[in-house]
C-alpha cells in the first residue's frame, strides 16, 4: 500500500479526551475514530490489525474442531425472555431494545446463548449428531453507563463467541479444557502473556468458569494469583492444562478469600490486569430453560450440557497496545501487526530513490511481505515520527546517503537497532525476518 493514497490522519498531539496509553496512541495513529460515545469507526489501519487478530483465532478454534456461522446481531427479545435474562439485564438497563413496524421487541445482541440454542433446536435432534462446536465473531452492543478507555470499555465491540453442545457433564469438560489450550495458544501468537485465573459466572451463569488477563497498571481488573504461575505457564505448552492450573492459586478479585487461599504472602501477587477472555461451562443452565434436548441411544430425551467462550477482539487491540508501547509510540507484535514493514522513501523528489524505492516495494511484496511504503512529500522529521507512532516491527529507510553508497538502512522497531544493509541483499534479509517472525 502506497501511504500518498492511504487513510492515515495521524495526529501530532495527545486528544485530552483520552486517558489511557492504548485510547491515545489508537486515535493518534488513526486506527479509529469516534462516532458516538463508546462507538467507533475503524479506520484502514485498526482494522487490519481486527483482521489479523481474527485469522489467529480461526486457525487455533478451527484446529480443534470449531466451525465458524454467523448469527443476526438483532435478536427477538422472546428469547430472552424465555431464558429469563431479559429482565436481569434490563434492571441494569444495559440492553438496548428496539421495535419493528410490527411491534415486535428486537435487541441487539450483547452475547448469544439464546440465538445459538434456538438455532440448535431447529436442526438437531439426535445424539448422532454432538458434540457441536460452534463459533461466530460479530459485532455485539451492551449500553454501559460509563464508556471509557476508547475501545477497552466501549459500547459496541467485537467479539468472538464459542458455543459448544455435549451428550454429558464429562464431555462438556473435555471440550471446555480444549477451548482452554487453544486460549493459551491464541493469545501466545499474539505476543501477549496470558493468565488464566478462577472466575464468577456473572450474568451468563453456569457452574464453572475462568478468565483469562493480561497484566496492565491500567487495567480495570485485578487478580490475586500464585507467582510460580507465570513460571509453569511459560516452560512449555504441557503446562496448558486446566489441572496443573488448578493446582495454583489464581483468581480475580470477587473470588479471592485471604483467609483460604493457602499462598504464602511472599509468593501471592495481586495486580491490575485485564480480561481479555471468558470460559464457561454452563451445564443445562439455557438448553433447559429454552427447552432444547436431544434423543439418547435409548431413545430418552436430554438437556446437552453446553459451554460458552468469548474473546473481545476489538478489546484484544487495547490491550496489545498497553502492553505494547514505548514513548514514541506502537511497537505491534510481529503477527498482529497491520503490515510487516514500512518502505520510508527520504528522497521522494529524487527520481534514482523513488525508482529503488518502487522495485524494492514490488519485490518485498512479490515475497509475500506486506508492504506500507511512505512515499509522501512529508518532512523527514514527520515521516520517522508517524513510522514510530504506528509501530510496525521493520522499517526500511532510504536516504541520500544509501543511495550514494549503495545500502538502506534496516530499523527494529522494538530494539531501535539500525542496520546498514546492502540495496541487494535487503529483500531476501526482510523475507527472512518477517516471515520468521510471523511464525
Amino acid at each position: 500500500m502506497m501511504l500518498s493514497k492511504y487513510l492515515l490522519p495521524t495526529l501530532k498531539e495527545k486528544p485530552a479526551e483520552a486517558k489511557i496509553m492504548s485510547h491515545q496512541l489508537m486515535l493518534r495513529a488513526a486506527m479509529i475514530m469516534q462516532s458516538a460515545a463508546g462507538i467507533y469507526a475503524w479506520m484502514p489501519l485498526g482494522l487490519r490489525v481486527l483482521k489479523k487478530i481474527e485469522t489467529i483465532i480461526r486457525d487455533e478454534l478451527e484446529k480443534i474442531g470449531f466451525s465458524e456461522l454467523l448469527l443476526p446481531i438483532l435478536q427477538s427479545a422472546l428469547l430472552w425472555k424465555k431464558s429469563g435474562r431479559y429482565y436481569a439485564y434490563e434492571d441494569g438497563k444495559t440492553l438496548l431494545t428496539v421495535k419493528d413496524r410490527h411491534d415486535s421487541e428486537l435487541l441487539f445482541s450483547p452475547t448469544a446463548e439464546e440465538a445459538i440454542c434456538a438455532l440448535f433446536a431447529q436442526t438437531i435432534s439426535s445424539y448422532r449428531s454432538l458434540p457441536q462446536k460452534l463459533y461466530q465473531i460479530q459485532w455485539k452492543f451492551r449500553d454501559e453507563v460509563r464508556p471509557r478507555y476508547g475501545v477497552m470499555r466501549g459500547r459496541e465491540f467485537l467479539m468472538k463467541d464459542a458455543y459448544s453442545f455435549d451428550l454429558s457433564q464429562e464431555l462438556a469438560l473435555i471440550t471446555y479444557a480444549k477451548m482452554f489450550r487453544a486460549y493459551m495458544a491464541i493469545f501466545n501468537r499474539m505476543g501477549l502473556v496470558p493468565v488464566p485465573v478462577r472466575a464468577n459466572t456473572g450474568s451468563i451463569g453456569g457452574d464453572y468458569s475462568h478468565e483469562v488477563h493480561v497484566l496492565a497498571e491500567t487495567g480495570e481488573s485485578v487478580i490475586f494469583y500464585d507467582k510460580n504461575l507465570l513460571d509453569n505457564l511459560s516452560k512449555n505448552e504441557d503446562c496448558w492444562d486446566l489441572d496443573k492450573l488448578n493446582s495454583f492459586y489464581a483468581v480475580e478479585e470477587e473470588k479471592h478469600d485471604v483467609a483460604t487461599c493457602g499462598v504464602p504472602i511472599s509468593d501471592l501477587k495481586k495486580q491490575k490486569s485485564i480480561e481479555v477472555g471468558h470460559l464457561f461451562h454452563l451445564g443445562t443452565k439455557y438448553s433447559s430453560a429454552m427447552n432444547v434436548s436431544v434423543r439418547t441411544k435409548e431413545g430418552d430425551n436430554i438437556y446437552p450440557s453446553m459451554g460458552c467462550y468469548g474473546i473481545g477482539i476489538s478489546r484484544l487491540v487495547g490491550a496489545i497496545i498497553e502492553t505494547n508501547h514505548d514513548e514514541k509510540g506502537i511497537i505491534w507484535p510481529a503477527t498482529v501487526a497491520p503490515f510487516d514493514l514500512a518502505l520510508v522513501n527520504l528522497r521522494p523528489d529524487d527520481s534514482k530513490a523513488c525508482n529503488i524505492v518502487l522495485s524494492l516495494y514490488r519485490e518485498l511484496s512479490h515475497n509475500r511481505i506486506d508492504v506500507l511504503c511512505d512515499d509522501t512529500h512529508e518532512s523527514i522529521g514527520v515521516k520517522l515520527h508517524n513510522m514510530d507512532l504506528i509501530g510496525l516491527p521493520w522499517q526500511i529507510i532510504l536516504g541520500e546517503r544509501g543511495i550514494n553508497n549503495g545500502y538502506i538502512e534496516l530499523k527494529n522497531r522494538k530494539t531501535s537497532e539500525i542496520q546498514k544493509v546492502a540495496l541487494n541483499k535487503i529483500v531476501d534479509v526482510c523475507a527472512k525476518e518477517c516471515i520468521c517472525i510471523k511464525k
